[in-house]
């Protein structure tokens, strides 16, 4: 497990619950430093902050990516917003989890991050589950998840579309309710999957 963050007692925090779960663990103050240790080969997971001094966790997951790297990544923060989450996922995220992140929590999203990069069948069924969860969505619906997902807030939604606000934050709760997701962030994921299973 590589966990980089900026801030040492984070570090010290995660290291502690992974290496208590039996994980081998490295960690790193910054991306650079990461990007120079980085050898290839094995499984593992990758544990990055969002807001790291210089290189931030999205350039990072782009560089990752680009060199060809397929270690699952989580990106994890303590100001998340949802167009930063649109944006983890388009980079390569497989997850986001916001601090302060409980252990039972950040286990769960390595287990489900890990079992992802080991099955590509379990990975089209969630691509397929997430797509029949965007489907029972009408077109309106569909329309404000969009733009809630784009970072626009209520009143703007509801002025782009010509539709009042309150018809505006039914329309968020129903998208909510239909799709399962508990939270703006497991919306952006459902949303990501079922585009990524769309795709040839």
């Amino acid at each position: 497990m590589f966990i980089i963050d900026d801030d040492s007692q984070v570090r010290a925090a995660i290291r502690a619950v992974l290496e208590d779960a039996g994980m081998l663990v490295e960690d790193h103050a910054d991306a650079k430093a990461f990007l120079d240790a980085y050898r290839p080969g094995g499984e593992g997971c990758v544990l990055v902050d969002a807001r790291l001094p210089g290189m931030d966790g999205l350039e990072l997951l782009d560089r990752f990516r680009a060199a060809g790297h397929r270690l699952p990544t989580i990106m994890i923060t303590g100001h998340g917003d949802v167009r930063m989450v649109v944006q983890a996922m388009k980079a390569g995220a497989v997850d986001f989890i916001e601090k302060p992140v409980s252990r039972d929590d950040l286990l769960a999203s390595i287990g489900r991050a890990l079992e992802r990069a080991r099955d590509s069948s379990k990975r089209l069924a969630w691509h397929d589950s997430a797509a029949n969860s965007i489907a029972g969505l009408t077109e309106r619906q569909r329309e404000v998840m969009d733009r809630v997902l784009a970072g626009h807030p209520s009143k703007n939604i509801a002025a782009d579309l010509g539709i009042s606000q309150r018809t505006v934050e039914n329309h968020r709760a129903a998208v909510m309710r239909k799709t399962g997701a508990a939270s703006l962030p497991a919306l952006a994921r459902l949303a990501l999957a079922a585009a990524a299973g769309a795709q040839p």
